[in-house]
């Protein structure tokens, strides 16, 4: 392994780590010697990494401070145009031009041996059925973003309707279908809503209260919950 493969294994322990971490574990996480990681995390401090801590004490990086993506391996090259295939086929226009601006910046620093890498036509993702959207994803991703309440009419698996207001916190992509996440004010609780059972729907001026973030965190702590009561049934 070179040292600039060593050096961005060590970056990426530390990322992992939130809290200080001791230098013997990182030696041994890496299979190197402790004053190897002692010497590598000098280097990556003589670059601008911002990492605290002694020997004997542990190591925490403080977060900002990214290598140059030259240590990109080949697999991790064809990850990325992968991922970004698959949105630019799958999601929204939005998203689709935000992933190709992404891949283009990377590709500009790249060194010459690995851009070729980015498309060589290894992966095929296929496009999704062309369909007139029921959905604007690039409104709902703004729904998300800044906590806003959608208004919508929902059409059960049995045709009937209902008017529900609910708070988006998460947008699900399974093959064909696209699934809405959320709180429903209807319901006093959280629920998931198939796109192509919408109705219409309307963005309302209206924030949710708290944080995205947290809801999520509820959300899936009580559908683990629901799989856990499922599975012992």
């Amino acid at each position: 392994m070179s040292k600039s493969e060593r050096l961005f294994d060590l970056m990426q322990m530390l990322r992992r780590h939130p809290r200080p971490v001791p230098g013997s574990d990182l030696a041994r996480e890496a299979g190197v010697s402790l004053r190897t990681v002692y010497r590598d995390i000098a280097a990556l401090q003589a670059l601008g990494a911002e990492i605290d801590g002694e020997p004997g004490v542990g190591y925490v990086l403080r977060p900002g401070f990214l290598l140059p993506p030259l240590m990109f391996s080949e697999e991790e090259i064809q990850a990325v145009a992968l991922g970004v295939q698959w949105v630019q086929r799958q999601t929204d226009e939005g998203l689709a031009f935000a992933a190709n601006n992404a891949l283009s910046k990377i590709v500009a620093v790249l060194p010459a041996e690995l851009r070729d890498k980015v498309d060589d036509r290894s992966f095929h993702v296929s496009r999704r059925p062309p369909k007139a959207p029921i959905v604007d994803l690039q409104m709902l991703r703004q729904a998300m973003r800044e906590q806003r309440k959608l208004r919508m009419a929902y059409r059960d698996p049995k045709g009937a309707e209902t008017e529900r207001v609910i708070w988006p916190i998460m947008l699900g992509f399974f093959e064909a279908r696209r699934i809405i996440a959320g709180w429903c004010e209807l319901r006093k609780d959280f629920r998931t809503f198939r796109a192509d059972r919408i109705v219409h729907i309307k963005l309302l001026k209206e924030r949710y209260p708290g944080r995205r973030r947290d809801l999520v965190k509820r959300w899936r702590a009580q559908v683990d919950e629901q799989s856990a009561s499922s599975a012992s049934s």
